[in-house]
């Protein structure tokens, strides 16, 4: 239940940080724009507890570790390399893509997935570090006014902290946490809904249901 609670918090976060994001981008309707601006930062900063708030808890939440068990252990074993995974990569790759009908072995998490749930975390951190780069009240201190200026730099933007390349950055990195989520949430049920199930109806599939 905990894990089901961070990733409903995620996707609204996910929501709302996308809504007002595209606002700010494309303020198509007057007005608003100090709403969608203070929106944008508190869903940020809830994004953010809801992160760390996850990875202390994957040390001290227990859970299965395979399908169809009710053997658990700490949590982030599910996120290393484990012996059910070994060799699985290009299996899972061709199932996913049609054109391999049987479900590959797997630990709880496949192989795809383990490298998924690495990969969101820096982007989430990335997508926030440019995003404090752009916020008045935390523009100015040195740690991001540095990236600031080193991101000008890499955009050949002139001398100083010119935001523009951190607008730049923040915005493709915003299109690519929303593919990669588009991406998440189709490969999850690319078969059968029962990851959808779990999450959003808290009920567990049937013994041999999911790949029948």
């Amino acid at each position: 239940m905990p894990f089901v609670l961070t990733h409903w918090i995620n996707l609204l976060a996910m929501f709302f940080l996308a809504l007002s994001g595209f606002y700010i981008h494309f303020p198509i309707i007057p007005g608003l724009m100090g709403l969608a601006r203070g929106t944008h930062f508190f869903w940020m900063f809830v994004l953010l507890i809801n992160l760390v708030t996850r990875l202390v808890m994957m040390f001290f939440v227990k859970d299965a570790v395979m399908p169809d068990t009710r053997e658990v252990e700490p949590d982030y074993k599910n996120w290393l390399p484990q012996a059910a995974n070994r060799h699985q990569m290009w299996p899972w790759i061709k199932y996913y893509l049609f054109l391999k009908k049987d479900h590959p072995i797997s630990a709880k998490y496949g192989v795809l997935q383990k490298i998924a749930y690495i990969v969101t975390p820096f982007l989430i951190l990335a997508a926030a570090y440019t995003g404090f780069c752009l916020w008045g009240p935390t523009a100015g201190w040195p740690f991001f006014y540095a990236g600031t200026t080193w991101i000008a730099s890499l955009f050949n933007l002139g001398g100083g902290a010119d935001p523009m390349g951190a607008r730049i950055v923040h915005y493709w990195i915003m299109w690519v946490i929303l593919i990669f989520t588009a991406a998440h949430v189709y490969l999850a049920n690319i078969y059968n809904f029962a990851p959808s199930r779990m999450i959003f109806a808290w009920k567990e599939s049937v013994h041999g249901e999911d790949h029948a």
